[in-house]
């Protein structure tokens, strides 16, 4: 933490699951932030293992490969050979994905240019038409069914590798409760609808009010939306990812 930068003084509660959040921790140390750390998700091995070995046996079956988030990649490759990865044909919801693909050793990633979404994923002219095509998507349990639907309805055969799942955090909500209630914390950062979800179910009644009126960022109009079902006042849609997030604190909070 430092007395300097853009966001100085600036409390602001990290909301991602532990094994995720250190990279934007110390951003937000870096631009002058108080980051105080709350996962309100949980990631967690799928409970359908075998199911998952089945599919995975399977895999150079299927001419693409579709991952729909970074947490995808990390579970659906676990259990691969790097052949096996070098070989595949993967799709990317965003950039951070195709980043974690290319890291895992993916050597053709298709990714939208601008975009962390189905919506832009499936605009792709390679997913204009895909008749006779067999497609894996690699995802958690359960989740949109929105891709899927619409590959099908293009003349595609769609199967799951369904490889985590996530859960509410076993969490004492009592020092964040406690940090609220002093005004340390500013704004609040948020992925996923899931994470509001657990976040006010995991604080007390009297804590969770103060919570709804801090500013909420959030990555996606879609979160943006079940923010506002959920009476948080003052929603703030940014930019895709973590960066866009961090771009979103500074131009509220920003100062030199």
């Amino acid at each position: 933490m430092t007395d300097i930068g853009p966001l100085a003084g600036i409390g602001v509660l990290v909301t991602r699951p532990v094994e995720q959040a250190a990279r934007m921790m110390a951003q937000l140390q870096a631009l002058g932030a108080q980051p105080y750390l709350f996962p309100a998700l949980a990631i967690l091995p799928t409970a359908q293992r075998e199911a998952l070995d089945a599919v995975l046996r399977q895999v150079d079956r299927y001419d693409m490969h579709l991952f729909v988030s970074p947490t995808a990649v990390q579970f659906g490759l676990a259990a691969l050979s790097f052949d096996a990865v070098a070989h595949l044909c993967a799709a990317a919801i965003g950039k951070g994905t195709a980043a974690a693909l290319r890291v895992a050793g993916c050597t053709h990633v298709l990714a939208p240019e601008s975009g962390a979404d189905s919506e832009h994923l499936l605009a792709l002219p390679a997913f204009a038409a895909l008749a006779g095509q067999r497609v894996l998507i690699f995802r958690g349990e359960g989740g949109r069914e929105l891709i899927a639907d619409t590959l099908r309805a293009r003349g595609a055969t769609v199967d799951y590798a369904e490889c985590y799942r996530r859960a509410c955090p076993q969490a004492d909500p009592a020092p964040l409760q406690q940090a609220l209630a002093q005004q340390r914390i500013q704004a609040i950062t948020a992925f996923s609808s899931e994470t509001l979800d657990n976040l006010l179910a995991l604080l007390a009644a009297d804590a969770s009010g103060p919570a709804r009126a801090l500013p909420l960022f959030v990555p996606h109009p879609r979160i943006a939306q079940h923010a506002a079902e959920l009476n948080f006042s003052q929603v703030i849609t940014t930019a895709p990812g973590e960066d866009g997030v961090l771009a979103g604190l500074v131009e509220y909070f920003g100062h030199d």
